[in-house]
């Protein structure tokens, strides 16, 4: 299951709108004989991919799947059907699927002799690629990191304006490469006319990454035609409003989705409680002064803070990554 785990990180953010997902297939002796991801809108699923590659080795043979075999017939045929003319003896899968249209796989193969086991490894794939998709059919929207980079003292940009680089290569290739599993960037006009960021994902040479999340500008200012986020290097939409959750609604069926800036946009998710996770690129420096990461005008004290708990914390070079999703609610910190 984990090495279908990794597989489907390969789905991000190929399979969108569907879920990334893994397969692998083993054969009767155990021997690994198929691997598989989720590959774009109207192509194949997982399990055909794997099956594929097993052909007919997976006779007999064991499928291990991130998410339960879907029962539907899209664009694609039933999974669950195809892992039974395949022959596949036994099925393990981690999560059930949560779309209703979709669901009904596991009870398909059981009622055709396959041996089933549900929740393999679920914690593992509930928090891996898989995460993002899962959060959207729960909540009906997309799931929203908060990404900035700070030093110490929480400051992302130096009082005269200047904000490269805060943090080391190390780090920047890593937000470059989490870029490259996105749906979706957010950041506000201010940012634009602040830094004119590109917002791709880029492989350390400047080169592109073969995907790139669509660039989401939010606000009421106009932004130059000059802005790099203009140009032709991946889509822009374009948003002339400071509603979040239209935002959210016009970014569409895309599950997974970061914001990036600036400070006031950040704290804005903050305050609409849409921030689901945060990472937070922190700098061993100390800038005294200068823009605050995060601004939320909303918290006037102690008792109103955004609380989180940490989920990881990554070294990259000199730079630590630590991530964190939310607390329930503001909590009192008097009761903690």
């Amino acid at each position: 299951m984990r090495r279908a785990l990794a597989e489907s990180a390969g789905a991000q953010p190929l399979s969108t709108p569907n879920p990334p997902v893994g397969a692998v297939i083993v054969d009767r002796s155990g021997a690994v004989v198929g691997v598989g991801h989720t590959q774009e809108a109207g192509g194949p699923h997982a399990e055909v991919v794997a099956l594929a590659a097993a052909g007919d080795h997976a006779a007999g043979g064991t499928a291990y799947v991130t998410l339960e075999p879907c029962n539907h017939t899209g664009r694609t045929g039933p999974c669950a059907q195809a892992l039974i003319a395949a022959g596949i003896a036994a099925v393990h899968y981690a999560m059930a699927d949560p779309n209703p249209s979709a669901a009904g796989g596991a009870a398909t193969l059981r009622a055709a002799g396959v041996e089933v086991t549900a929740g393999l490894l679920a914690d593992e794939v509930a928090a891996g690629p898989l995460r993002a998709w899962l959060h959207r059919q729960r909540t009906g929207r997309p799931f929203v990191t908060a990404k900035f980079a700070a030093t110490l003292d929480g400051r992302s940009a130096a009082p005269d304006g200047t904000s490269q680089w805060i943090t080391g290569p190390q780090a920047r290739e890593y937000v470059h490469a989490e870029r490259a599993r996105l749906d979706a960037i957010v950041v506000g006009t201010g940012t634009v006319l602040a830094d004119d960021p590109a917002l791709t994902a880029r492989h350390p040479d400047g080169s592109l990454h073969p995907r790139q999340p669509l660039r989401v500008v939010v606000g009421e200012r106009d932004i130059p035609e000059t802005a790099r986020v203009l140009d032709d290097c991946a889509p822009t939409l374009i948003l002339r409003t400071r509603d979040l959750s239209a935002v959210l609604d016009e970014i569409g069926d895309r599950s997974n989705v970061q914001v990036e800036g600036g400070p006031r946009l950040l704290g804005a998710f903050a305050a609409a409680g849409l921030v689901d996770r945060v990472q937070a690129y922190l700098a061993p420096a100390l800038l005294g002064g200068g823009t605050a990461a995060v601004v939320d005008p909303t918290v006037r004290t102690l008792t109103e803070i955004h609380r989180f708990r940490r989920e990881s914390v990554v070294e990259l070079g000199e730079d630590l990554l630590v991530t964190l999703v939310p607390v329930a609610g503001r909590v009192d910190p008097t009761q903690v």
